[in-house]
């Protein structure tokens, strides 16, 4: 049984209780064993009355019936004394039986006599039978004698099981006075021996040698039983012996052992018979006597033995009570001192040192004096646990306030490296902008984008570290964005975006102040979505209005969730988790949760049959708008100065064996070089059309003429260009801005109504179809239990 679980006041109570209750098993046990031999010697008088009286009185008219029938069974005819004998007999054994049937008897008998009284009931059962061999004369003179005797041997049997008395004197007494009885009836077999020879004249074969046998051992029995009598019980039993009826009776029977089996009994049968019944009636009497004083002596016997009984029944009661009382109290005592102990460990654990931890996050200062007081608990054992744990809670608090200064500090160094790595980011995405300006080689235009591509997720994992850190990123937006363009964003800093499938996006808008950390959530869950599903699988993205706000569902095909991985990861998401640097491997998931939290966004994890998983992000109403109209594109100027992500994606044109209505893609992303041109597509949009700058462009051959320009065509193309000089001077201004301020990162819509994500008004710029996977192990992409 292992009691390590145990309650400390169950422990108490079983300390208490297993010592005092076997005390007070000890304390039952003892006086059960003294109460029982006091009861048995009460009983005494019981099992002589209805026992002793009823089977002695049956054993006597057993055997007056036994002589009788060796004198019928010696004669030629019935005796009619026999038949009369017999109805005595019966009466004799039926108060007998009425007596064994009652239940005082029963309750006052031991397992021992109970079994020697229903041997007893069974032999008497035999009788009838017995007689019927004796009417038939199927058995012999010796024959009836033995099934008498056998009867009568249960008999004796019963009144020895009787002497189970606890007092050794009693005991030999009791035992004396049966073996009496047996040497009784071993004269009266002599005497039905010697009848029936008087009756038929002689001795048949055997009988003599029986008769010596029986007359030597009821001499024998005698010699014993009385040598355990009591003095005075032997001085009258000598007395008895002196009797001349008792003279005569062994002179006669010593006449007998020394007569010739073969010639009839020397003696006169009255003579016989009158000493006889004498003697009989003589030593019934003795044996009843001596058993009523038996009797007698038991209940003063039983009455001190139950007086010592209550006596030691009542100090040991007594013994039990104050020891119940002094461990009660004892261990009340050190339940409640211990309880004590455990409240203060639990408050300290529960209420304290989350209290302080609290107080610290908010910048507060904390005494470690004042929040953990030393507690007295005794000079004992207990109090020395106390004052242990007095310093326990003291080294707690102090380490809760190291603990916090240290978050304090990382997240400090955290918001250092990240500003620092957004500065870094910022002007390197300004030099690329330059970079991919002055580009003529289309090729070397495609490693920029890739390179601009990098440098934009390079971004967001710098903003991780700000969120981290639980500051801002420094991007925002003074204006409503469209929720297609929110979506475009997010798309745009995933690697794989080529998978990304952007369905049916119901028009809304995004306030400006929540345009960046939702783009920075959708990122973090559409990268998610590629890295854990198959590469030649499509990662669908929709969005539509609902009566609470907006709602954006990311669906892959992948591996899909366990439900308890499903079911733990929402429960982060609905309540973040204070960052475990120690958890590097869920990053994503931390920052995602982060970034709900701070603008009430619900993200949840949903499994997909057959396989893969949908985040659904629910943006509040209080963050949705209507979608705001895009902004109208300069007279004069041309298609292919349209920002990037303000191009709409176009319809993807149908790959054979797939059907996707209402899907589009990102479009390649455009550059404002001569090595690029916009050509109408049939929806309207520009379409970018890569061309070889013109350091590779073929000259025209000589001789050929030169194709004159139209005047139409001349102003169109100097109406471009003032627009051109006119936009670069304002992007450059907006470059001039230093980028460790917040206003680096906050800019209207730009002319055409696409997002400006802190570069001038240039948004991350998305790399060309075709653009080869780089390392997909990103460190902030939520993982996933496969």
């Amino acid at each position: 049984m292992d009691t390590r679980d145990w309650p400390i006041r169950a422990k108490l109570t079983a300390l208490v209780v297993t010592p005092v209750a076997a005390l007070l098993a000890l304390w039952i046990f003892a006086t059960t064993l003294t109460y029982g031999p006091a009861l048995d010697l009460l009983s005494a008088r019981t099992l002589l009355y209805d026992l002793g009286r009823p089977g002695e009185a049956v054993v006597t008219e057993l055997q007056r019936e036994r002589r009788l029938s060796v004198v019928q069974l010696a004669g030629p005819a019935a005796l009619p004394a026999l038949a009369d004998q017999r109805r005595r007999t019966d009466v004799a054994v039926a108060e007998l039986r009425r007596r064994i049937g009652g239940e005082k008897l029963r309750d006052a008998a031991d397992d021992l006599l109970d079994a020697r009284v229903d041997e007893l009931v069974a032999a008497l059962d035999a009788l009838p039978a017995g007689r019927g061999f004796i009417d038939r004369r199927q058995v012999d003179r010796a024959g009836a004698v033995g099934l008498y005797s056998g009867m009568i041997s249960f008999a004796f049997k019963a009144f020895a099981g009787m002497a189970a008395l606890p007092d050794p004197k009693l005991n030999r007494e009791t035992l004396a006075l049966t073996a009496l009885g047996r040497s009784r009836d071993l004269l009266g077999q002599t005497d039905a021996l010697v009848a029936g020879g008087l009756a038929g004249g002689r001795f048949v074969d055997g009988e003599h040698l029986l008769l010596t046998q029986t007359i030597g051992n009821e001499r024998f029995l005698v010699d014993t039983a009385v040598a355990d009598l009591p003095a005075e019980a032997r001085s009258a039993y000598q007395r008895l012996t002196e009797d001349p009826a008792f003279v005569k009776l062994r002179a006669m029977q010593e006449g007998l052992l020394r007569a010739d089996p073969a010639a009839r009994p020397p003696l006169d049968a009255r003579t016989w018979q009158t000493s006889h019944d004498t003697v009989q009636q003589a030593l019934r009497d003795f044996e009843r006597n001596q058993a009523d004083g038996l009797a007698e002596r038991s209940v003063p016997v039983a009455v001190g033995i139950l007086v010592r009984l209550a006596v030691a029944g009542v100090l040991g009661l007594a013994a039990v009570v104050v020891s119940l009382l002094v461990a009660v109290r004892v261990g009340r005592t050190l339940a409640r001192r211990l309880t004590g102990v455990r409240s203060a460990a639990l408050e300290m654990a529960e209420q304290r040192l989350p209290d302080v931890v609290a107080r610290l996050r908010r910048g507060e200062q904390v005494d470690v004096a004042r929040e953990a007081p030393p507690l007295e608990y005794g000079a004992d054992e207990i109090g020395e646990v106390g004052r242990a744990f007095n310093e326990v809670r003291r080294t707690a608090v102090r380490a809760a306030v190291d603990e916090v200064t240290l978050r304090r500090g990382l997240n400090e160094v955290f918001l250092n490296i990240a500003r620092r790595s957004q500065g870094l980011v910022h002007r390197q995405l300004a030099l690329l902008d330059r970079m991919e300006r002055r580009a003529e080689d289309p090729d070397e235009l495609a490693e920029l984008f890739r390179v601009d591509h990098l440098a934009t997720r390079l971004r967001r994992h710098a903003e991780d570290l700000v969120i981290l850190a639980g500051a801002n990123p420094g991007r925002g937006w003074r204006q409503p964005v469209a929720a297609l363009d929110v979506v475009r964003g997010a798309v745009s800093e995933v690697e794989a975006y080529d998978r990304v499938d952007i369905g049916a996006v119901q028009p809304a808008g995004v306030v400006g102040r929540a345009v960046a950390d939702v783009i920075h959530l959708l990122a973090e869950l559409i990268e998610n979505a590629t890295a854990f599903s198959a590469p030649e699988t499509r990662v669908e993205v929709a969005g539509q209005q609902v009566p609470r706000g907006y709602v954006v569902e990311i669906t892959d095909h992948g591996l899909g969730m366990k439900p308890q991985a499903v079911e733990n990861a929402n429960r982060r998401l609905a309540r973040p988790p204070e960052f475990d640097p120690a958890d590097s491997a869920r990053l994503g998931l931390f920052v995602v949760s982060r970034l709900a939290a701070r603008h009430g966004i619900t993200v949840t994890l949903r499994s997909e049959v057959p396989g893969g998983v949908t985040a659904v992000v629910l943006v509040p109403a209080d963050l949705v708008t209507a979608e705001p109209p895009p902004a109208p594109v300069a007279a004069g100027r041309p298609a292919a100065s349209v920002n990037r992500l303000a191009t709409l994606p176009r319809p993807r044109s149908a790959r054979a064996g797939r059907d996707r209505p209402e899907q589009t893609v990102l479009p390649f992303a455009p550059a404002r070089t001569s090595s690029v041109e916009a050509a109408p597509d049939g929806d309207g949009l520009p379409r970018r059309v890569r061309r070889r700058g013109s350091a590779a462009r073929p000259r025209p051959p000589v001789g050929e003429a030169l194709t004159l320009r139209s005047p139409e065509e001349a102003r169109r193309q100097m109406s471009a260009l003032q627009a051109g000089t006119a936009r670069g001077r304002r992007e450059g201004a907006v470059r001039s801005v230093p980028p460790g301020r917040s206003d680096d990162a906050v800019a209207g819509p730009t002319p055409t109504g696409g997002l400006s994500e802190g570069r001038g008004g240039e948004p991350a710029p998305l790399p060309p179809p075709g653009d080869p996977a780089t390392t997909p192990d990103s460190p902030t992409t939520t993982e996933r239990d496969a």
